[in-house]
C-alpha cells in the first residue's frame, strides 16, 4: 500500500482550502502527522484523499498528452516545410 505524505499547504491545494483549514481537516480525519527533517509537518493521506490525488494526476496527464500531441504535429509540419525548402534549394543549385 503506497503512502503519500503532504504538507498542510499541499493538502490545502488538493482540497481547495487554506492551510489552516487543511490542518483542521487532518485533525478531524485523524490523519497521521509527522514533523519532517525540513521542519514541515506532513500528513499521511487516507484512501479517499489518495484517490483524489491520483485523479488530479490523471487530469494533468491528459492535458500533458494533448500538449505532446500538439508538439508532435507542429514538428511534423515544420519538418515537411524544411524538407520542401531543402528540396527546392537542391533543385536550384543543380
Amino acid at each position: 500500500m503506497p503512502q503519500i505524505w503532504m504538507t498542510y499547504d499541499e493538502l490545502a491545494t488538493l482540497n481547495g482550502c487554506s492551510a489552516a483549514e487543511a490542518r483542521l481537516q487532518a485533525q478531524q480525519l485523524s490523519l497521521d502527522r509527522r514533523k519532517s527533517r525540513d521542519g514541515n509537518t506532513r500528513v499521511k493521506l487516507n484512501l479517499a484523499l489518495m484517490a483524489r490525488f491520483f485523479e488530479t494526476i490523471r487530469e494533468a496527464d491528459y492535458d500533458l498528452d494533448d500538449a505532446i500531441a500538439a508538439l508532435r504535429d507542429t514538428h511534423r509540419q515544420m519538418s515537411g516545410v524544411l524538407l520542401a525548402e531543402r528540396g527546392g534549394l537542391k533543385r536550384g543549385v543543380a
